[in-house]
């Protein structure tokens, strides 16, 4: 049975403990701040850049680039959006989780991934799947030439045919409480869903309907040829949704990071509540008996 000393150590143990988390859970809400602003930034610039390139689009006859290409899809590329610390709940398990049910339902392809994150490229590792490609420490500080650098290995890989899709898994933030799981196709681009999915990945509250009539609505002088702004447009628009993509799933991975500490913090407080009590009655059995033997004691003293 516990002593009373156990019981001391267990609590100064886990009030230590305690204040890691709730430290932890500081940390990541200051964290959470700045990327919350990043993605509120980046999500109407996403939008701009996809209203122009739909634009540019109806202005040229023929709309051909190399990232427009389809392709029988039997050499896939998955980017898989994890993190490079733990205790975020279960912001990577449920990443990694479904990322491996899509790989099972491309068994007969050629698979690879791009592993985003410490936790990504250790399971894909475990796993021995094929990987193309790993960042590190991307979520910490998450910066344009991130996307541009995972971009750009993703553009080269399609354009040499070593992959004819691409694919992305991650979390998107939708608040501090709610991380919603997306598997979105990057390549090849979609021309006519441009206008189908503005205000799903702008996080807009209008419909499609009303997206796809604005973006119609809206008309552009431009100095230079439509087909080269289209050419330029196509490659810094899939720079741009990496970019969206990586800065959601900062803002998810801080979010469930502080979600999680501050259900670690209320367990502690709870615990040490529990063992303060369980404590305080074993020292109350121990006085209780201690009282009891000094009246015996004192009683048979007198009878004698």
């Amino acid at each position: 049975m516990p002593t009373l000393l156990d019981y001391r150590r267990r609590i100064r143990s886990v009030k230590n403990t305690q204040q890691i988390t709730r430290a932890m859970k500081f940390v990541a809400a200051a964290k959470l701040r700045r990327a919350q602003e990043g993605v509120f930034h980046a999500r109407p610039y996403a939008k701009e850049i996809r209203r122009v390139l739909q634009s540019a689009m109806q202005r040229v006859s023929e709309p051909q680039h190399s990232l427009l290409e389809r392709r029988p899809e039997q050499r896939i590329l998955v980017l898989v959006l994890t993190s490079d610390k733990g205790l975020a709940g279960a912001f990577n398990t449920n990443v990694l989780r479904r990322a491996a049910e899509y790989l099972r339902q491309l068994q007969g392809k050629d698979v690879q991934s791009i592993a985003v994150g410490r936790k990504g490229v250790e399971a894909f590792r475990r796993r021995k799947w094929k990987l193309a490609g790993e960042y590190l420490n991307v979520s910490t500080h998450v910066e344009f030439r991130h996307a541009e650098e995972i971009s750009k290995r993703i553009a080269e890989m399609y354009t040499k045919h070593e992959a004819d899709a691409v694919y992305a898994v991650y979390n998107e933030f939708k608040s501090v409480m709610v991380q919603q799981l997306r598997l979105v196709k990057l390549l090849p681009l979609d021309p006519e869903s441009f206008a189908h999915t503005a205000a799903e990945k702008a996080g807009d509250s209008g419909t499609k309907k009303e997206s796809a009539e604005l973006l119609e609505t809206v008309d552009y002088i431009y100095e230079e040829p439509p087909e080269e702004i289209f050419a330029h447009l196509v490659p810094r628009y899939l720079e741009t949704e990496i970019f969206r993509i990586l800065l959601e799933s900062a803002a998810a991975e801080h979010a469930a990071r502080m979600t999680a500490m501050d259900a670690a913090t209320t367990n502690a407080g709870e615990l040490i509540t529990e063992l303060t009590l369980d404590m305080n009655r074993i020292r109350q059995a121990s006085i209780t008996k201690e009282i009891i033997e000094i009246v015996s004691g004192a009683a048979f003293a007198a009878s004698s």
